[in-house]
């Protein structure tokens, strides 16, 4: 929050930017003063060490502190490449020095002079070398050797020089006029910096002891002021009054169900039907793994809906899963007296404008569709409940926009994105959070294997043994088409090539995100209907539509997709009463690659696969952060700081229980600060 004059500046006007320069910022997202003190390191380089060369192990990063023996020479082998060499000493042992075209080299050195040389070292035997290291004299060290140097996130045409100086310029500019967000007690309590110290050391630390300090400073900040932030945007929505529901007898729907709810599945709809028989309004999120059962919820919270006299919206990313979802809620309510109706893009202008017309009129209880829905003409009689179904696909306005449809009605999201329950405060802290954590007794496990390149001729005939027995298949691809700069598969090539060798005279389809709206469609209902044997695909199918005869799932390059999204992909397949298989292409040798593969063979469980991708990977955007609206964190690691994160719910809880934003002067920045936050990045998140 800029709290002066200065840290709202343009970083333009700042020596060493100028207007070229700063359009390079603006990429990385710093435009002004206030942008470049809070884009932090993401580590640091320690140029502390200075060793005796004697000393200096293989492999290891450190400075020695050595005068030059030899004439520096250079060499040319071949056009472009300048090979300038040099030979020093400290007196326990000599030191190679190569640089690469870096023709300053010969005319920075002298031979009466101590310098430090700051370097990776290689060792053979008892010749030590180090290639392009950085020099500083000794006499002048604490520029670029002898201190800890923090180390950022790049875009093209910027270097790590040209971050640290903006920085350090931006630093001075407003180290003075820093105001302390938070209050002297909540410091004392908690043992966290001063502002001025935490800025200054999370940047230029003297010592990693300092930088730690800093950096849990400016960690409980962010996420104090982001739990605060979702408490109130929650605060807004579960104020709100709501339609009060009457209980009704849900026996005539239950008995129409071919299956019995799970444990988990009736402790969930417990709490919706709390929820909507109260007074305020319901504002939930119900999260389940794939194949959980979110959708039979769904439709018990729209029958207890319609029994009261309300109409509900049932909205869904694709055409394709509207008319699954519509086909499967039509069957089910037809005979219970309940209309519904299926509103998509696609539907005919005659037909959608009379759908239109009986919604006012209050003649349909319930329209599932997609984005259709939200067309301003699309109104309702008596709008009483809004489900949007993996409603990360769906932006802020427009779940607003259907919520404004009615008077305060009943909101609903589903989402099959596993979140590790640890998380589930932080990422969705402004919803009432039902975890379904138990699948039905028959859906069976997918079998996964993790393999190499090697195995590819083994997967097309495994492939061609499913299709043989009437099944079919997934391949899924990184990439829509071949780069010259990524080596994998990509959608397009992958799918001209079996096509015409590995799987020649199998039916083939391509499915990628580039393709039009329409196109796609088309090819998944091929798809769908069994005209398509096997189906090359980008990760556009990673969430919808059900295909109980699909059995089998090949995933190429699967170390280029997050654990949780490779769990998706998986749940695509083993939907129906067939043994359902799910292959893994790895191409990386990596240990974390094989150890994230080894994870997704070993469980079919979505909350355990999302904690350990958050423990392998960080939390960077692994669960999508940024779709579900909440501000980005710029500091906090959310695996990592978990314990300041604990410590954090602590504090909150004691501000809101005893209102110290709104009766303690102490907090007057605090509140002043979530004010700005509340204006600026939660201005669309709280669906009201």
């Amino acid at each position: 929050m800029p709290q002066d004059i200065n840290s709202g500046q343009s970083i333009r006007y700042i020596k060493g930017v100028g207007e070229a320069r700063a359009r390079l910022f603006s990429k990385l997202g710093i435009c002004t003063v206030y942008d470049a003190i809070n884009y932090f390191p993401r580590e640091y380089e320690d140029r502390t060490e200075v060793k005796k060369i004697i000393e200096v192990m293989d492999g290891e990063e450190c400075g020695v502190t050595a005068r030059l023996v030899s004439e520096i020479a250079e060499t040319r082998p071949r056009r472009n490449l300048l090979v300038t060499k040099a030979l020093v000493t400290d007196g326990t042992a000599f030191l190679s020095l190569t640089w690469f075209n870096q023709r300053y080299i010969k005319n920075s050195l002298q031979k009466d002079v101590e310098y430090i040389f700051f370097g990776k070292v290689k060792r053979t035997g008892m010749r030590i070398e180090m290639n392009s290291p950085v020099i500083e004299k000794a006499d002048q060290s604490g520029k670029i050797t002898g201190r800890i140097l923090p180390v950022y996130s790049l875009t093209k045409g910027l270097t790590q020089a040209h971050v640290r100086k903006l920085t350090e310029n931006s630093l001075y500019l407003i180290k003075d006029k820093l105001e302390e967000t938070l209050p002297e007690d909540l410091r004392k309590e908690y043992k966290l910096s001063q502002v001025k110290f935490s800025y200054e050391e999370i940047h230029f630390p003297k010592n990693f002891s300092n930088m730690e300090e800093a950096r849990r400073r400016l960690v409980f900040e962010e996420l104090l002021l982001l739990q605060l932030s979702l408490i109130r945007s929650k605060g807004v929505s579960s104020e709100q009054k709501g339609i009060k529901f009457q209980p009704i007898d849900m026996a005539p729907l239950l008995d129409k169900l071919t299956f019995s709810l799970t444990n988990a599945q009736k402790k969930v709809f417990e709490e919706i039907r709390k929820d909507m028989e109260s007074a305020r309004r319901m504002n939930r999120l119900i999260q389940g793994d794939v194949g959980s059962g979110k959708t039979i919820i769904a439709v018990m919270a729209i029958y207890m809906a319609a029994k009261n006299g309300y109409q509900s919206a049932f909205m869904v990313p694709t055409e394709i899963l509207a008319e699954q979802h519509y086909r499967s809620v039509s069957t089910l309510f037809d005979s219970l007296g309940i209309k519904v109706s299926l509103l998509t893009g696609s539907t005919r202008k005659k037909e959608k404008e009379e759908i239109k017309s009986s919604l006012r009129n209050g003649e349909i209880d319930v329209v599932i569709g997609t984005h259709a829905i939200l067309e301003d003409d699309a109104g309702f009689d008596r709008l009483g409940l809004v489900i949007t179904d993996e409603q990360h696909r769906f932006g802020v306005r427009q779940r607003a926009k259907i919520s404004t449809k009615g008077e305060n009605p009943d909101i609903l999201v589903m989402t099959a994105t596993p979140i590790p329950r640890t998380l589930s405060l932080v990422l969705y802290g402004d919803l009432d959070v039902s975890v379904i954590d138990e699948l039905p007794p028959n859906r069976k496990p997918i079998d996964t294997y993790a393999v190499d390149g090697s195995f590819r001729q083994r997967i097309y005939n495994f492939i061609r043994k499913n299709v043989t027995q009437g099944r079919q298949a997934y391949i899924v691809c990184p990439l829509v088409e071949d780069s010259d700069e990524i080596s994998a598969e990509s959608a397009e090539g992958l799918a001209e090539r079996i096509r015409d060798n590995e799987l020649k005279g199998l039916r083939v389809g391509l499915i990628h995100g580039k393709m039009k709206s329409s196109d796609k469609e088309t090819v998944m209902r091929s798809y769908v209907k069994g005209e398509l044997d096997v189906l090359v695909s980008t990760t556009v199918i990673e969430v919808g539509v059900n295909v109980p005869n699909a059995t089998l799932m090949v995933i190429e390059s699967a170390e280029r997709f997050g654990l949780a999204q490779l769990h998706q992909l998986r749940g695509r397949v083993g939907r129906g009463e067939h043994k359902s298989y799910c292959i893994l292409i790895n191409q990386s040798k990596s240990e974390i690659s094989r150890q994230r593969m080894e994870i997704m063979a070993s469980t079919n469980d979505g909350f355990v696969i999302s904690e350990k991708d958050l423990e392998l990977r960080g939390p960077g955007d692994v669960f999508g952060v940024r779709q579900h609206g909440l501000p980005e964190l710029r500091i906090a690691n959310l695996y990592r700081d978990m314990g300041i994160l604990k410590e954090v719910q602590m504090a909150v809880k004691h501000i809101m229980s005893n209102d110290l934003l709104a009766k303690d002067e102490q907090y007057r920045p605090l509140a002043d600060k979530l004010d700005y936050i509340m204006k600026e990045k939660f201005r669309e998140i709280a669906i009201n």
